[in-house]
């Protein structure tokens, strides 16, 4: 048995990996530098989970687990570099949990978790039982992470920082290959560069979405030794699920599709993880009807509540494009205003996307900007919400997220939405907001 550390074991990414850990029989740790659901969560299971960084949590026979996150100033990460303890990184550590499995990777910009928790309801649903790593609350598991007796283990691979390439999977599904994080990547060319690396460390298939410019380029540069799948709104030449309002038609046959989470969007990443489950040998419709079992993943488009007729959301769309999609949906779902309370995600993102933000945001009839979340990155001088709110007329440009909340709550009315939208903790504010209302 080994004795794993995590560093920021509260986030999205990590406490699923700690779960897992912890599942296959390791002994696990952690800190974070605050209490959130997630450290109840794994203190629930048994896991010592900690707020606040002690160097003295760090023993020589650690093997200490970061992500990109964790700064190199951080005191535990600084103590175990003085003992000589082995450090990996959250891919490695899940790549680990996931040993001897057939390794299915969910990879794009965004869709990844709704579309991984997709494939792990399926699946189950299918009597798979998989495994999975998942980031948000998979609807029917009360759980992003679960450690199945079945060959397969399901995982969002993330892009954010090239840890993806230390996975090896059996299949791959990518959503997009829109550019992002180009503070790691420099550039368009070399985040696209990534994305063929990832695709030569698939052993079976790879699937892409054809309605993405660069998905469809990525498929279209796929080798002979790969079984290669597309789906999109578009037919295309070779194996394609083609996607329509309500339907999905493969190898000739249509096939009926009735999800329980709305939006186009939606609809795409269910066709990409159809496509994935009979790559794997399920009969079309039998995948079709697992994936119609799927009811939503954590803080997408979640439900929080109603309060004097408002409406309570919660999302964590935290690019641009993801952004126009719930504004979107938010539209479609419902009949009175759409109220957002923003919160940007990383000073580079803000710099290098301020005017698709605002672009995407127009559709709403409020909202708040509120300050930056840097995560990982320092402030960058110059770089404000402001960017995006001089290009959006009547934005509010809030002082805090509390100022955003209390800004949005005086301007609702009963039928309206309230939704806070971001990777940040502007999650937190949905029950402020109902609190108010």
């Amino acid at each position: 048995m080994s004795y794993f550390h995590l560093i920021g074991i509260g986030g999205a990414g990590m406490s699923v990996v700690a779960e897992l850990l912890f599942d296959r029989g390791q002994q696990v740790s952690g800190s974070d530098q605050k209490d959130s659901a997630n450290i109840a969560r794994l203190r629930g299971l048994g896991i010592n989970a900690q707020v606040g960084h002690d160097p003295a949590a760090v023993t020589p026979d650690s093997i200490v687990v970061v992500s990109t996150a964790v700064r190199d100033s951080n005191p535990e990460l600084a103590r175990a570099r003085e003992l000589g303890c082995k450090i990996i990184h959250r891919s490695q550590a899940l790549a680990l949990a996931a040993a001897g499995m057939d390794f299915i990777a969910v990879a794009g910009a965004h869709g990844k978790t709704t579309t991984s928790g997709m494939l792990a309801v399926a699946l189950s649903q299918l009597g798979a039982d998989p495994s999975f790593a998942v980031g948000g609350i998979v609807s029917g598991f009360g759980s992003g992470a679960h450690l199945g007796k079945g060959k397969y283990f399901v995982a969002e691979a993330d892009e954010s920082d090239a840890s993806f390439l230390n996975y090896k999977p059996t299949i791959a599904l990518v959503t997009n290959v829109e550019p992002d994080h180009l503070d790691h990547y420099g550039s368009k060319e070399a985040f696209e560069q990534a994305f063929v690396e990832f695709s030569n460390l698939v052993s079976d298939t790879l699937v892409t979405c054809s309605d993405d410019e660069g998905a469809r380029a990525l498929g279209q540069s796929v080798g002979s030794h790969l079984r290669h799948i597309s789906y999109g709104t578009t037919p295309l030449e070779g194996e394609h699920v083609l996607v329509a309002e309500d339907s999905f038609t493969w190898q000739g046959q249509t096939y009926e599709v009735h999800l329980q989470v709305p939006g186009k969007h939606n609809l795409l990443n269910a066709a990409g993880a159809f496509a994935v489950l009979v790559s794997a040998g399920y009969a079309p419709q039998e995948a079709v009807r697992a994936l119609e079992a799927f009811t939503g993943t954590g803080r997408r488009y979640e439900y929080k509540g109603t309060a004097g007729g408002v409406e309570v959301r919660d999302d964590y769309a935290h690019h641009p494009t993801e952004v126009a999609a719930l504004v979107a949906q938010a539209r479609e779902q419902t009949e009175g205003r759409v109220l957002l309370l923003f919160q940007p995600h990383l000073y580079s993102r803000t710099r290098n996307f301020a005017d698709r933000f605002a672009k995407a945001l127009r559709g709403a009839d409020e909202v708040a900007l509120a300050p930056i979340y840097g995560a990982r990155e320092d402030p960058v001088e110059g770089v404000d919400s402001s960017l995006i709110g001089d290009k959006l007329a009547g934005a509010y440009l809030a002082d805090s997220l509390e100022d955003g909340a209390r800004y949005l709550v005086s301007k609702a009315r009963p039928g309206d939405l309230i939704c806070t939208v971001g990777a940040g903790d502007v999650t937190t504010m949905a029950s402020v907001i109902l609190e108010l209302l």
